[in-house]
């Protein structure tokens, strides 16, 4: 496709063709749902699609940009929600047999903020049952499919949404994070995916364990994630772990180099296994980061895998869940999430009282690692992306995704600010990201790296997936 293609463009020259003159949102929207028809056979991408609706809002957005008016900086962008989200005049599976086809009558606070913005909402991404896993299949959809080949993983749970920004079938996509969901696919994937500090993104209704849920763009670029994080990065009275002092401007560091940034660069955080193709991408990267500006420094940050303090709070969730259900919705249960379910069923009130207190002594541990360093560098994922239709890499021996990905949760435990940065790619030509995490309200400073090392290494996307690959 050429340049000019506006189904390739990013908001910001979208935005500027609008107040040109030179395209219309109508244009723009039209692009997008082309993509979405030419492209998500193959990557199973997006669950619901709203033609009509998307049109409708392009055409509003036409006349206001018409009018000199624009509602804001994203008036007139596609937009995708993934699944987990309310949006008014969409059904929300959840990727759930136990759900139904009802649409929603509400809006959640990102879909409220994005239509009070003119943003065009395309549909809904797919993602795995209530977002409970790390890859994307569900007994509703089926799978989704990885971009640079189709017969392996986008990763999740917000894969759907990863594997749209992909391929750009809208510009701005919504994802969820409570344990990796935006980082994990954002890496698998190849693009940048953020995760804000907590309570800075609301969510309503709350998310299946609300302590650990975070709302965040995956993007192409994080320009584009500014632009969204300005529009859904605001206060919300229905959340009710929303918290203020967000920044007025997201990207307000956005620009500036990396002279005097201390980043820690840990390579497994002293106990995870990485693959030796992905460990050596990440330190190119790290090097790369020591170019542009940055105090790099390899360290290890001293402290043990939480990953039995995760499960404790994440298996519990399911249990809470499970325990709601009735006897016919049990049985349509993703087995996994049943059996962590009754893996928590064994633990005492006591046991969860002390992962409680454990977690607050961890959290204060990175807290205090950030006092002496900006932010703290590694893998996203130790591992490339495997087969589809599996929750672990076949052959593994592993159990959960959390034995996987022993990265990401930590930062939703800490619930600091983290995002996934592409960097480069496998000898099989799979996407690796690396991880930049920071301090607690210091997402600005998280956002001003990345897009440094965007800048100066700018990613390049898949080629048209091949449906027939599927066959």
């Amino acid at each position: 496709m050429s340049d000019t293609d506006l189904g390739t463009l990013d908001a910001g020259r979208l935005a500027a063709l609008y107040q040109a003159g030179e395209a219309s949102p109508l244009e723009a929207t039209r692009a997008a749902l082309s993509r979405i028809e030419r492209f998500n056979d193959a990557v199973n991408a997006y669950v619901y699609v709203d033609h009509e609706g998307a049109e409708q809002a392009a055409k509003a957005s036409a006349r206001r940009w018409g009018q000199g008016k624009p509602l804001s900086a994203i008036d007139g962008i596609p937009v995708s929600m993934k699944d987990l989200a309310e949006v008014a005049g969409m059904p929300a599976r959840d990727g759930s047999l136990t759900t139904s086809d009802a649409i929603c009558e509400t809006d959640c606070p990102p879909a409220r903020m994005l239509r009070e913005a003119g943003a065009v909402i395309l549909g809904k991404t797919n993602t795995p049952e209530f977002g409970w896993k790390a890859v994307t299949d569900n007994r509703v959809f089926g799978a989704s499919y990885n971009p640079w080949d189709t017969r392996l993983t986008p990763g999740g749970s917000s894969g759907g949404a990863a594997a749209a920004a992909a391929l750009n079938m809208g510009v701005l996509h919504q994802g969820g994070d409570s344990g990796g969901s935006i980082r994990i696919p954002a890496a698998f994937c190849g693009v940048f995916g953020f995760k804000p500090t907590y309570g800075w993104t609301p969510q309503w209704p709350p998310a299946t364990e609300p302590s650990l849920s975070h709302i965040g763009p995956i993007t192409r670029s994080v320009e584009d994630a500014v632009r969204m994080l300005n529009v859904i990065g605001r206060y919300d009275y229905r959340d009710p772990y929303a918290t203020r002092g967000q920044p007025e401007d997201w990207g307000a560091d956005v620009g500036q180099d990396l002279r005097g940034l201390r980043i820690a660069f840990s390579p497994t955080l002293g106990y995870a296994e990485v693959d030796d193709q992905i460990a050596a991408r990440v330190r190119e990267a790290a090097e790369n980061l020591e170019k542009l500006g940055a105090e790099v420094e390899e360290i290890n940050p001293g402290f043990d895998s939480p990953i039995d303090i995760f499960q404790k709070l994440w298996f519990t969730a399911s249990l809470d869940f499970w325990s709601k259900c009735n006897d016919k919705q049990r049985e349509q249960l993703d087995p996994g999430l049943v059996a962590n379910a009754r893996t928590a069923e064994q633990w005492s009130a006591l046991e969860l009282f002390q992962a409680l207190g454990q977690r607050a002594n961890f959290t204060e541990c990175l807290e205090r690692f950030n006092q002496r360093y900006n932010l703290l560098m590694t893998p996203s994922v130790p591992i490339a992306p495997f087969e589809a239709g599996h929750e672990v890499p076949p052959g593994s021996g592993m159990r959960d995704w959390e034995e996987w990905a022993p990265f990401s949760y930590p930062f939703n435990l800490s619930q600091q600010p983290a995002a996934s940065v592409p960097c480069g790619f496998t000898e099989r030509g799979l996407p690796v990201g690396f991880q930049l995490a920071g301090g607690k309200h210091d997402d600005v400073r998280v956002l001003r790296a990345c897009h440094a090392y965007m800048q100066a290494h700018p990613p390049r996307y898949p080629r048209v997936p091949d449906p027939a690959e599927l066959a």
